[in-house]
């Protein structure tokens, strides 16, 4: 029986306008990515900002196009379906955005901005169960139905996310990706929608891909763990294994870059720091994609860019020096 979702090699980018005496080019973000995901379990995506964890989320859902490699859903091939049936497997896959207020259209009701995908997945609808189902999924997230009337510039930041959850949910997807969902909210929101989501999840057999830069809450709603640095996987593992011991110094680095409650563990600890930033993606080094930054660079990783090897146990990491035989 073939997984849920299936990312085979998948590579993706976008456009770049030519200037006066410069043709067009495509800029590449995502390279070579692969991975499966099953139902009711949660992929957590991590990550610098500019790594490339947005650009893969939107090229799983096709917004936008691929460069090469596969997107599997349940078997299929979605490259190869002609556009309308793609429109109609649409509700099948959803998305979250991070800013929520800026996702809401101001000029509409909620109930109107929840009901926008049954207009489109189930055009025989009337406006009474429009009104109804977007009420019940109003419901779902822990709003009343006279939120059903309101307008985006009456909600807080954490209402408005739990309209874009809303609208994600209405059609019953089976997959939804969460486009850092969090990180605009306040800490203690952040528990709050972070904890709804697995309660749907739960409830409604969601598989979620949860993007994220925040450690901390991956830990909390991820099942298995994926590492990326400007556009590659670095490491892949398991939840409970990658926080226990991450293998990648990428990885390391960002483990180390999560604050420690306790001051003196805070002190004592030997954490890894990211010096400098990423190379810029229209210049990518030759080598390791971390090289410039690793505190463990030798001259290998500097002209040879490692492949993701396998280590067992569902495990894998992309280092010379990690697994070699």
């Amino acid at each position: 029986m073939s997984p849920l979702l299936e990312v085979r090699h998948l590579d993706a980018g976008y456009p770049i306008s030519g200037g006066l005496f410069s043709r067009a080019r495509h800029l590449p973000i995502v390279h070579d990515v692969s991975f499966t995901l099953e139902p009711r379990q949660t992929l957590g995506i991590v990550g610098e900002s500019g790594c490339g964890k947005s650009t893969l989320g939107r090229a799983i859902l096709h917004l936008i196009p691929q460069a090469a490699g596969q997107v599997l859903w349940q078997g299929q091939d979605l490259a190869q379906l002609p556009p309308d049936a793609l429109r109609k497997r649409r509700s099948e896959f959803q998305i979250i955005f991070q800013d929520a207020v800026a996702a809401l259209d101001p000029r509409m009701t909620l109930g109107r901005i929840v009901s926008q995908p049954l207009i489109t997945f189930e055009p025989g609808l009337g406006r009474a169960d429009l009104h109804e189902r977007a009420v019940e999924a109003l419901r779902l997230v822990g709003l009343s139905a006279d939120f059903a009337a309101r307008y985006p510039h009456e909600l807080s930041g954490g209402q408005a996310q739990r309209v874009g959850i809303a609208r994600a949910i209405i059609g019953g997807p089976k997959l939804i990706v969460c486009d850092e969902p969090v990180s605009a909210l306040d800490v203690s929101i952040q528990a709050q929608v972070v904890n709804l989501l697995m309660d749907l999840q739960d409830r409604l057999g969601l598989a979620l891909i949860f993007i994220s830069h925040n450690l901390s809450v991956v830990r909390h709603i991820s099942h298995e763990v994926m590492v990326m640095c400007l556009g590659h996987t670095v490491e892949t593992a398991g939840r409970d294994a990658f926080y226990a011991n991450p293998l990648h110094p990428y990885a390391q680095a960002l483990m180390a870059a999560v604050p420690e409650p306790d001051p003196v563990r805070e002190r004592a600890r030997l954490g890894l720091s990211l010096p400098g930033e990423l190379p810029s993606p229209l210049a990518p080094p030759p080598g390791c994609v971390f090289a410039s930054r690793c505190p463990s660079v030798a001259a290998r990783c500097t002209s040879e860019r490692p492949k993701l090897r396998a280590l067992g146990e569902g495990r894998a990491a992309a280092c010379h020096f990690i697994g070699s035989p």
